[in-house]
């Protein structure tokens, strides 16, 4: 099962503002028709009961929405670029961010979407800055730049109930004897590598188990898969701890299984289990069922022992009557109970502010930057070889507030000026 994969997400970025002027025959000083560019395309995220796994996106991990067209003459607005929806299973948990991820959304709700990467807005034509005392604008806005998101995809299975223990427990043949399921079965360890789900259906009742690959010692640290399957523990509500009869100690095996849920995760510990001893229809475990009972009730006196056999389908009925019981009453969705995210490692999206606070920085060589996201976009569309543009660029620069920025930070005639992509000699 594919159930971790990085990705790469790309926006569209927003298409540029046309530079226009209206050219009819019989319209004198026709004025600016500059449209405005269209909106880039977004990029989202949707989860889909009908995926089972991230499979597709290991083969393909590039995934780019369409561009904004650009603004023409006549007021004819760009295209907006196409936005994507990549579906992924319910239950996946979307990370974004290289160095230190955060987590962004846990989809564990069907048909749930998710906004990952926003298109770029595009820019405006010169129509837009069109006034009394400007009326041919030589200046539009240059496209918001694309958005690029590192995202790492993590499924963790959601189910009613996981079947835990050791390799070779008889945790597939539970599978298959209480569901349609047909986990792959043998007698020798590891015959699961990867979960496998089935619906349980059983005095009127359904639910969905999972059978969790065979846990060994050093699990917690990543021994035999064991990050991956321990994982997938988290998301269910219940666990039938099934151990097997014929090993020479399987109270230690018990017990050991424990330790390493413990260590990979406290909480883990705590959720309600069914300890079921399986194998009873081999002869010497039959015999030694009371010995069985003996040992277990010393080692966890308060853990009732259910003897099974998933192969021979025997004494079933009363694991199940138990397993019901107990999911009546625990909690419909566990993270409920400490496994689910702190509220303050959610990223906390605001709104742009209405009017934003030109930046000025001066580095080594004396030169200096501007942060402005609307005197960066227009920078990038102006014409410097046009006096009329450099004059209009110029009353831009004072109405955003760059002039008095920069004025602020020291610039003198001379200094190099960096805005975007543009670099000018300030006058």
């Amino acid at each position: 099962m594919i159930d971790r994969v990085f990705i790469l997400i790309k926006s569209g970025k927003g298409g540029d503002g046309a530079i226009s002027g209206r050219h009819e025959k019989y319209v004198p000083r026709g004025g600016p028709d500059g449209g405005n560019g269209g909106d880039g395309g977004s990029v989202y995220l949707l989860s889909d009961s009908n995926v089972n796994t991230l499979l597709e996106y290991r083969y393909k991990r590039h995934h780019t929405a369409g561009p904004g067209g650009k603004g023409q003459g006549a007021l004819k607005h760009g295209r907006n670029g196409k936005d994507i929806t990549l579906t992924v299973p319910v239950g996946t948990q979307v990370w974004v961010g290289k160095d230190s991820p955060q987590l962004l959304a846990d989809l564990d709700t069907p048909g749930e979407p998710l906004l990952v990467a926003k298109g770029g807005r595009g820019g405006a034509g010169n129509a837009r800055y069109a006034s009394s005392t400007n009326q041919f604008p030589m200046i539009a806005q240059a496209g918001e730049p694309a958005v690029d998101v590192e995202v790492r995809l993590e499924l963790k299975l959601l189910a009613d109930v996981g079947v835990i223990g050791a390799p070779n427990a008889g945790k597939s043949s539970l599978l298959a004897a209480l569901t349609s399921a047909r986990p792959r079965i043998a007698d020798y360890p590891f015959t699961t590598l990867e979960p496998a789900l089935g619906v349980v259906e059983h005095r009127n009742e359904d639910f969905v188990m999972v059978d969790i690959p065979g846990l060994v010692e050093g699990a917690h640290e990543g021994i035999g898969l064991g990050h991956d399957f321990l994982r997938h523990v988290e998301r269910t509500r219940v666990l039938i701890h099934m151990v097997d009869g014929s090993l020479d100690d399987p109270v230690a095996q018990y017990l050991q299984i424990n330790k390493e849920l413990k260590l990979f995760n406290e909480d883990l510990a705590r959720k309600p289990q069914i300890l079921a001893v399986n194998k009873i229809d081999i002869p010497a475990v039959e015999e030694y069922m009371t010995l069985l009972e003996e040992a277990f009730a010393e080692a966890v006196p308060d853990e009732k022992v259910y003897f099974v056999s998933a192969a021979g389908r025997q004494n079933l009925d009363p694991l199940m009557d138990a397993t019901v019981q107990i999911l009546q009453s625990a909690p419909v969705r566990w993270e409920a109970d400490g496994l689910s995210t702190p509220t303050d490692e959610l990223p906390v999206l605001r709104p742009r502010p209405r009017r934003a606070v030109p930046k000025v920085s001066v580095n080594r060589e004396g030169e200096y930057k501007v942060q402005l996201a609307d005197a960066i976009r227009i920078a990038g569309m102006v014409d410097l070889d046009r006096w009329e543009a450099r004059m209009q660029f110029y009353r831009r620069l004072q109405h955003t507030g760059v002039v008095k920025a920069l004025e602020d930070a020291g610039v003198q005639p001379g200094d190099t000026v960096h805005i975007g992509e543009l670099e000018f000699l300030w006058q």
